[in-house]
């Protein structure tokens, strides 16, 4: 059974797979830069997944540093 993340790894590799083919087939440039923007915004939002999740792990085992640097990233704080 897949978990979420991968399923939605997937999903964005599909979307990947979509962009290609696009180009390939030299479709409006417009229509490929809104597909790879969805393909960013699909990746960042797993990234943000993996992110919380692992910060919820270091939460939970007291590792205080390395939870401050994933809220840091989490945030996109400098």
């Amino acid at each position: 059974m897949e978990d979420s993340t991968l399923k939605r790894l997937k999903r964005v590799r599909g979307q990947v797979d979509g962009v290609i083919k696009m180009y390939e087939e030299c479709r409006e440039c417009t229509d490929v830069i809104t597909q790879i923007a969805a393909v960013r915004a699909a990746l960042s939002a797993v990234a943000k997944e993996l992110l919380t999740d692992e910060a919820v792990m270091c939460a939970k085992t007291k590792k205080t540093g390395k939870l401050d640097t994933l809220l840091k990233q989490l945030f996109d704080i400098s």
